[in-house]
């Protein structure tokens, strides 16, 4: 391997995995992407994307770029990006934020969601109506 490969990879960050049968608790922060296939019970927070697997459960508060959830997560998700909940995922809390959220059929929300344009799309958003000239056209 070449020194230029061999220090690109010293920065590169590692996913990370908790395996079917291993129960984790506590808080987890990491800035690479993490899959929970096992139990988690506690805070999770990356700056990449978490992946809930199709036989996991989260008894967590998710804050991520991105969240997959696949299996079963009990608290509340925020995500800078998308939050994906796939046909076997469950998720029994509230949507704190997401810039798109994608329910496919079969997946559960129970709980509240909310969904904000980013502050630069806010500027974009179409001007105040002047209710005057709309009832000067009504007649």
């Amino acid at each position: 391997m070449s020194r230029s490969k061999a220090s690109k990879n010293a920065f590169m960050p590692t996913d990370s995995l908790i395996g079917k049968g291993t129960e984790v608790e506590g808080a987890l922060a990491c800035e690479a992407n993490v899959r929970i296939e096992g139990k988690f019970n506690g805070v999770i927070e990356s700056r990449a994307c978490v992946t809930i697997g199709e036989h996991a459960v989260a008894r967590s508060d998710i804050s991520a770029r991105e969240v997959v959830i696949a299996g079963k997560v009990y608290g509340d998700v925020q995500a800078e990006g998308k939050l994906t909940i796939t046909p076997t995922g469950q998720m029994f809390g509230d949507v704190l934020a997401a810039s798109s959220l994608v329910i496919a059929e079969g997946g559960i929300l129970n709980g509240s969601s909310k969904m904000e344009p980013k502050k630069d799309e806010q500027a974009e958003a179409l001007p105040a109506v002047d209710m005057h000239l709309l009832e000067t056209e009504a007649g």
